[in-house]
């Protein structure tokens, strides 16, 4: 069952939604709707382009109400969506370990850990992630701490 403020956000957005169709006397090209576009404060464009993202996880009731507007899905946004969804998300301990070893590649080439803040390390930007590591050494792990230490690190 869809919690009631959630139910709530999306009866003001389908609200929202049939106002703008209203008002454009029901010649609304949904498909061409900028994300960016707005209706009396609301982010239409994003929501219109959400729900034909989302199509086949709406219920039948949803469809037809967004039919009678003359929304409906659209494939290619879908897709884009799933791409998303499925993209493989990193772990604290895998962003810490991919950083703990440029760092280690960096301390070997250069033999210290002196790094700027807007040196790059194999793609990542390793004085931004040294520096963000440093100010959040509170919630890094005694072993974490160590490694670091042991690269060199000072506090």
């Amino acid at each position: 069952m869809v919690g009631t403020s959630l139910a709530n956000r999306l009866a003001a957005h389908l609200r929202r939604g049939r106002q703008w169709w209203l008002t454009c006397e029901g010649r609304v090209d949904w498909p061409r709707l900028p994300v960016g576009a707005t209706f009396e404060g609301e982010q239409l464009g994003r929501w219109a382009a959400g729900q034909r993202a989302g199509w086949a996880d709406l219920v039948g009731e949803q469809r037809e109400l967004l039919g009678a507007l003359g929304i409906e899905g659209d494939q290619v946004l879908a897709a884009a969506k799933a791409t998303m969804v499925a993209k493989a998300k990193t772990s604290r301990a895998d962003r810490f370990a991919l950083g703990l070893a440029a760092l280690a590649a960096f301390a070997e080439r250069e033999g210290h850990v002196r790094v700027s803040r807007a040196h790059r390390e194999d793609g990542l930007a390793l004085g931004t992630w040294l520096n963000n590591t440093r100010a959040r050494r509170a919630g890094l792990t005694a072993e974490q701490r160590g490694q670091l230490e042991a690269l060199g690190v000072t506090w």
